[in-house]
């Protein structure tokens, strides 16, 4: 579990000479390319944006931001995934979002973006770039089609918190474990690479219960455990399970 106290790591474990660095210009803006966000732009235009965000390797369980060290930048997800998350004073952790290749996240006022009292960890080895408010401002804020895909990321969270939110209010607790699986594994089903206690935090349980729960579930065959992994074998039930008003 987190605690709060880990604020004074925030990027100090990324590596200054990671793959960003080790690319030419031609490397870098091709990598970027890559992503949604950046589709259909020219060259010229993938060269300014490369120049002004560089690329970061990052190890697993590297802090990227915490309050106790606030900074203004804007962090694009390149390769890997993070957690985004809160503790408590008695050192309980709510996981508030998963992220995945090509969402953002930051304290970056000019989107909407807040960060207060939230810590982002990499959850694996990743790739991330970095933007300053100014070159936000000046890269994407003036480019319709890049603020159009920003307001689409933007809203596909808040529509994923809001389900979140109401799941916590209206479902048991296995049902948002079902739900969360079957989310996070998507169609077709991938791995869904979280911990016990990773998962207890994003549905707001203990992880004896999510331990339980995921027992009863594995004793169905509908998903295997393994280290780390959970292995999604019928989304269909779990969705099922997951809308069922008593699903047990």
């Amino acid at each position: 579990m987190a605690s709060g106290d880990g604020g004074g790591r925030v990027m100090r474990e990324s590596v200054p000479g990671g793959p960003g660095a080790g690319l030419g210009d031609q490397g870098r803006t091709w990598q970027l390319s890559e992503m949604d966000l950046f589709a259909d732009l020219s060259a010229e235009e993938m060269r300014r944006i490369a120049d002004a965000a560089p690329m970061r390797e990052v190890r697993r369980g590297a802090l990227l931001y915490g309050p106790h060290r606030p900074v203004e930048v804007l962090f694009i997800l390149k390769k890997g995934r993070v957690r985004l998350y809160r503790t408590a004073v008695d050192g309980r952790s709510l996981t508030t979002a998963i992220l995945t290749p090509g969402q953002l996240f930051g304290d970056m006022a000019p989107l909407g973006q807040r960060m207060d009292h939230t810590y982002a960890e990499m959850l694996e080895p990743g790739v991330i770039c970095l933007m300053s408010r100014g070159d936000v401002q000046r890269l994407l804020f003036t480019d319709l089609r890049i603020v159009a895909r920003i307001a689409d990321l933007l809203g596909a969270r808040i529509a994923e918190l809001e389900r979140r939110l109401s799941d916590t209010v209206l479902k048991p607790v296995p049902a948002r474990i079902c739900s969360a699986l079957a989310t996070l594994a998507g169609s077709p089903p991938a791995p869904v690479r979280l911990t016990h206690e990773q998962l207890a935090d994003l549905v707001g349980t203990t992880r004896e219960t999510t331990t339980k729960v995921l027992g009863d579930l594995r004793g169905r065959h509908l998903i295997q455990v393994r280290r780390a992994r959970i292995d999604v074998v019928d989304p269909d039930r779990l969705i099922e399970l997951a809308t069922s008003p008593t699903p047990w």
